[in-house]
């Protein structure tokens, strides 16, 4: 085991960075204005709060279900975020009737259910593949541990913490214990928070002891379903499904549920960090190679079959079919997160990017309101954002993502800052407590190229500035540094900037930003002949919104030029850069034949217009498409 030097960096708290950025303030803004609101007004709607006054009996309304839990506590966790961010009364009395509903809601021992101290007292414990009961538990540590963080309250900390002990005393190796593990993987990263937060080893380890036993023979899943009818089991699922076919280390594919499977994933990369486990570091960099080689899509979307909301073979990324569930987007954001923290590799960041702009923000309409669980790349017309969900994760977990949103832009060591993502803010940086200092970020990004830095330190000091070149821009444009042109230093993908720097100093740099075409490795079979179109941060799409006749007839000629211009996708709503340009139409053959000789087919020229994807299905209804058919040159 490696201890020291795992993990060169560590993000700057979203509590020290100040977010000011006109695109991203408005998405904060409706989070916390529409998106929590209609969240909670829907929890309570549905009985999810009522629930937890454990007032329910049999021939009543609104039965609890047994992930309810989970739904309550990440909207507890993501409210408690924005409202650090923003303070609000209003939200924050909400924020301590649902936490006080947790607290109400405990056993003496320590248990923590609302389903299964009301509906099913007899089956605790008694069906761990599929009963999210340890999946629950794990987000009402997430909730307990940012509700302290806000709040300095001890009330709801305590009870998870009597929680945890009480799970600690059910599970592991030793006499009388059960050597079981969730089928839902999300206790184990939510138990390494809880330690961080208390300082309680035995949350570490028991993490570690969910991780390790995952996958050992015999497999315990097959233990525990010996005793459970055959009529109570909702569904079978093989052990990969699981992510528990073998032990975590000598996992070398992404395999099964894809939410399982990073959340996973994420636990195992906190447990390097925390234990100097390199192991599971080295495993982590295996799995990530095997996702980003063949198993995501072009706009961060990850699973991509329905049956199962899971990833299959490498290059299996159907476009109509894709599940690309939101919370799988949102994930893939925290794990790219952590894997960023040990090498600083700008590939981590690139993800990071790709996922927070396209996969995971399309998840939410543009008032905050709706909602998509799956996230296709091609619609023929009938999928279409909801208000809610009987399996309600994605709204929320969303949420959770925006409120922390400053985590994910900068990280430091005792030598460096490192910038990741191109958004206005201002950060508070300590390297490592080697200084304090700050840094403000401000540009026309995502929009444009331009980023300008402002130093302030209390004293000259000696450090590193690296600043993230993207992937799309894949070159620095020009360097100044106090007004003075630089050669740009580029390594590893990043900027470097080393000097002393003083109170005042400023940096500008310029990226090179155009529309550009992008197409699949040939074995994606689905996408060849076809082009997605990407500027920036954002992958675009047509919808037939913008179109006489629809978008599935739509090809793009080769070397057709694209211009930019800006546009409100909503009367009085935010403008948005949308390209246009010239396109081509099959018309339908006057029969309506079904197919044809080729010799037969007609085309005509028509506007073409693409708008960033995230924010499709927010007009009109219609067909939608990312990759798009090229025909010969224009």
């Amino acid at each position: 085991m490696i201890m020291a030097n795992m993990f060169r960096f560590s993000s700057i708290p979203f509590r020290q960075v100040q977010i000011d950025d006109p695109f991203w303030n408005e998405r904060l803004r409706v989070n916390h204005e529409h998106s929590l609101p209609k969240q909670y007004d829907m929890c309570e709607r549905t009985g999810r709060f009522d629930a937890l006054k454990l007032q329910w009996k049999p021939g009543l309304p609104k039965r609890p279900h047994f992930f309810w839990d989970s739904d309550t506590a990440k909207w507890l966790e993501a409210a408690c975020y924005a409202c650090a961010v923003r303070p609000d009364p209003e939200l924050r009395a909400r924020i301590d009737r649902v936490a006080a509903l947790f607290v109400g809601a405990q056993l003496t021992d320590g248990y923590l259910n609302a389903y299964f101290t009301v509906c099913d007292p007899e089956r605790r414990w008694k069906n761990l593949k599929f009963n999210h009961e340890l999946y629950c538990a794990g987000h009402i540590f997430e909730a307990a541990v940012a509700h302290h963080q806000l709040t300095g309250s001890e009330e709801f900390l305590q009870a998870a913490c009597r929680f945890a002990d009480y799970i600690d005393s059910v599970f592991g190796l030793g006499d009388g214990k059960l050597p079981g593990y969730c089928g839902h993987q999300e206790i184990e990263l939510a138990l390494v928070r809880l330690y961080r937060e208390t300082g309680e080893r035995r949350y570490l380890d028991l993490s570690a002891y969910f991780i390790n036993q995952r996958g050992q023979r015999p497999l315990w899943f097959d233990i525990e379903t010996q005793g459970i009818p055959r009529d109570f089991l909702p569904l079978d699922a093989p052990p990969s499904y699981l992510q528990a076919h073998v032990p975590v280390r000598e996992q070398k594919e992404v395999v099964g549920h894809a939410v399982r499977a990073v959340y996973m994933y994420c636990a195992m990369a906190d447990l390097a960090r925390e234990t100097g486990d390199d192991s599971l570091l080295q495993a982590c960099e295996t799995l990530w190679h095997d996702m980003e080689s063949g198993k995501v899509y072009i706009t961060g979307g990850i699973g991509s079959t329905w049956q199962g909301e899971a990833f299959t073979t490498p290059y299996d990324l159907p476009n109509e079919r894709a599940y690309c569930e939101t919370c799988a987007s949102v994930a893939l954001v925290f794990w790219a997160q952590r894997m960023l923290q040990h090498s600083g590799e700008r590939k981590y960041a690139d993800m990071i990017e790709r996922a927070l702009y396209n996969g995971a923000l399309s998840g939410m309409s543009l008032d905050g309101r709706k909602f998509f669980y799956q996230n296709p790349l091609l619609s023929f017309g009938h999928h279409h954002r909801s208000d809610w969900f009987d399996c309600s994760c994605c709204p929320s977990n969303l949420s959770r993502l925006l409120g922390t949103l400053g985590e994910y832009l900068f990280s430091e060591t005792a030598r460096e800052l490192r910038v990741h993502l191109h958004i206005g803010a201002t950060a508070r940086f300590t390297l490592g407590g080697r200084a304090e200092g700050t840094l403000r970020q401000q540009g026309d990004a995502p929009w444009g190229g331009n980023v300008r830095y402002d130093i302030s330190v209390p004293s000259p000091l000696e450090f590193v500035i690296a600043v993230r070149v993207p992937d799309w821009a894949g070159a620095v444009k020009a360097v100044r540094v106090n007004g003075t042109p630089q050669p740009p230093e580029v390594r590893d993908g990043y900027l470097h900037l080393s000097r002393v720097w003083g109170e005042g100093d400023t940096v500008e740099v310029e990226f090179p930003m155009e529309a550009q075409r992008v197409i699949s490795h040939p074995k994606l079979a689905g996408n060849a002949g076809q082009v997605a179109l990407q500027r920036g941060p954002f992958v675009y799409c047509i919808e037939d919104h913008d179109f006489a006749g629809s978008v599935l007839e739509v090809s793009l000629p080769g070397g057709a030029r694209l211009s930019e211009s800006r546009e409100a996708l909503q009367p009085g709503g935010e403008s948005f850069l949308v390209l246009e340009g010239r396109g081509v139409t099959a018309a339908p053959p006057e029969d309506g034949a079904l197919y044809r000789p080729a010799s037969a087919s007609s085309q005509k020229e028509i506007a073409f217009k693409a708008i960033p994807y995230f924010a499709w299905d927010n007009r009109s209804p219609g067909a939608m498409r990312v990759w798009i058919p090229e025909t010969g040159v224009a």
